[in-house]
């Protein structure tokens, strides 16, 4: 079996180049279990079979290895020490031509609540935000843009009344004025360039599928990729316990600063 397995990781990377190696091993082989179970395929190599002539199976297998539960305006506190302390910050560092990359952006919740965020300090014309994911089916549907009514319940009612319309079949689409302050790029963390000298990267709630080693190497290039006295901006539950060995100065458990020179 653990032949078989590593076999797999092989075969992904060759067909893929998704480094299975980056994640930790018994949550990925219970996912990857799962699709075995769903497919009704033979082992680790009956699957690799399926997912190379089936694009849709391979997908499926993408998304169910990056799944991350995504929801607008996710832990409100951090989002409003967004709003009272980060945003001002980084205007007074950097003026209003700010530098973002929402980095694993799922499905667009993420950058579109950062762009909401945005808008109550600097004009909508003014602010871009880049987002990226490896998922292309996540990717669809955050340039969709449109959501369930549960999907958007953590809206505040003023962006909601502002930046939103309900469709036809009664879920709710994002408004042009919004969605046009975002790209979308279809991106790995763990082998495609960063976007250089950011004054804000966004990545929560993503990393804690990833080894120690691959999380490592991830704030790394975070820290390398920020201007000096940019921001990185985590889960609330997710810390880095080696903050200082990489260089950051811990503002809060989900708010780390490159010093500036």
């Amino acid at each position: 079996m653990e032949y078989d397995y590593e076999w797999f990781k092989k075969g992904i990377y060759d067909l893929t180049k998704i480094d299975l190696n980056a994640y930790k091993e018994k949550q990925m082989k219970r996912r990857i279990d799962t699709l075995i179970g769903k497919y009704e395929v033979k082992g680790y190599d009956g699957f690799l079979a399926l997912i190379k002539k089936d694009r849709e199976a391979l997908d499926s297998f993408v998304t169910y290895l990056t799944i991350n539960v995504s929801e607008f305006f996710r832990n409100k506190d951090q989002w409003n020490l967004m709003d009272k302390e980060m945003v001002p910050e980084l205007i007074s560092k950097f003026g209003k031509n700010l530098k973002i990359w929402s980095a694993a952006c799922s499905t667009g919740d993420e950058p579109y609540t950062i762009v909401m965020m945005l808008s109550k300090h600097l004009p909508l014309n003014q602010i871009n935000v880049y987002a990226t994911d490896l998922d292309a089916v996540v990717l669809a549907k955050a340039k969709a843009a449109i959501y369930d009514k549960k999907e958007v319940a953590g809206v505040p009612d003023e962006f909601k009344k502002k930046y939103f319309t309900e469709t036809e079949d009664g879920r709710m689409k994002v408004s042009s004025e919004i969605t046009s302050r975002v790209t979308f790029k279809q991106a790995d963390l763990l082998r495609d360039p960063y976007p250089k000298d950011c004054h804000l990267i966004v990545c929560r709630n993503v990393l804690i599928y990833f080894t120690e080693e691959a999380k490592d190497d991830i704030f790394r290039k975070y820290y390398a990729n920020l201007a000096p006295g940019g921001i990185l901006f985590i889960g609330s539950t997710e810390q880095i316990v080696n903050y200082k060995d990489i260089g950051f100065v811990r503002k809060n458990s989900f708010y780390y600063e490159k010093p500036k020179a």
